[in-house]
């Protein structure tokens, strides 16, 4: 069921789906919610699933007055308050990873558990933030169709792009519509992040961590140096796979977040 809710004026969707314990699910960049229905499908169904399109993702409106993390982040907590959810598990994926830690310093007590999906806590290397500003100035100059042509078949492995270029390819078309302004806006969120590695210290909750030995948007080696941090880690690396384990490993990631899942429901 698709729900809309109006968030800072501008109106906003996400799906809700299922019965028990909530989950919130957030995407990442250069996505939006349906990169979850792989995982979904097959999954137990004593969860009640909760996956908003971010501002200017899928179904949602642009809001180009969202400036950091932290406002996107106010935006889970408005989800979550339409759905009534005092407490709830929040997973997210690459950025949707920086949100949902921005989202448990600020409201550390709405949370049950914790998911990093090819995310991390640590900001930007200055590396990473020239690299953010050449995408900028490459989105500004070319557009969003040929950036998202270039960006997401280079979050996938090569053994998955070379045996699946039709998953990829379908995964292009369906995003190459995105908002030159909506691409920006997220990139300068997500350079200006700060760090988060202090969420990580302080949390009571489980946090789960799922990496990708491949990975280079997300080296594997930051996520190896922060699972160790909380004090309840559920740790998992995919063999073989980049950035996008939902995609490229689907049923091995199900069966990840299934036992993460159940941890609650002893």
């Amino acid at each position: 069921m698709l729900k809309t809710i109006l968030f800072r004026e501008r109106p906003a969707i996400y799906e809700v789906a299922g019965s028990g314990l909530p989950v919130m699910l957030v995407h990442g960049f250069t996505e939006d919610r349906r990169i979850w229905h792989p995982l979904l499908e097959g999954i137990k169904e004593n969860r009640r699933w909760i996956i908003p399109d971010l501002p200017g993702s899928g179904g949602s409106a642009e809001n180009i007055l969202l400036i950091t993390l932290q406002d996107f982040a106010e935006y889970i907590r408005a989800v979550a308050d339409a759905e009534g959810l005092d407490k709830f598990v929040l997973i997210g994926h690459s950025m949707g990873g920086y949100i949902a830690l921005a989202f448990a310093e600020k409201y550390p007590e709405r949370l049950q558990g914790l998911g990093l999906f090819h995310s991390s806590s640590y900001p930007d290397s200055q590396e990473k933030k020239d690299a953010r500003d050449r995408n900028i100035a490459f989105i500004l100059r070319n557009g969003s169709r040929a950036f998202v042509e270039t960006a997401i078949p280079g979050l996938f492995s090569d053994r998955f792009k070379e045996s699946d270029p039709d998953e990829i390819q379908k995964l292009v078309t369906r995003y190459a519509n995105f908002s030159p302004a909506t691409l920006v806006q997220y990139l300068k969120a997500m350079k200006e992040r700060p760090a988060t590695t202090a969420v990580l210290k302080k949390t009571t909750i489980p946090v789960l961590f799922i990496m990708g030995e491949e990975d280079k948007a997300v080296p594997i080696k930051d996520g190896l140096e922060q699972c160790y941090i909380p004090q309840i880690s559920y740790i998992h690396v995919l063999t073989h796979t980049a950035h996008m384990g939902m995609i490229e490993n689907t049923s091995i990631c199900r069966s990840y977040v299934d036992r993460f899942l159940d941890s609650f429901q002893r």
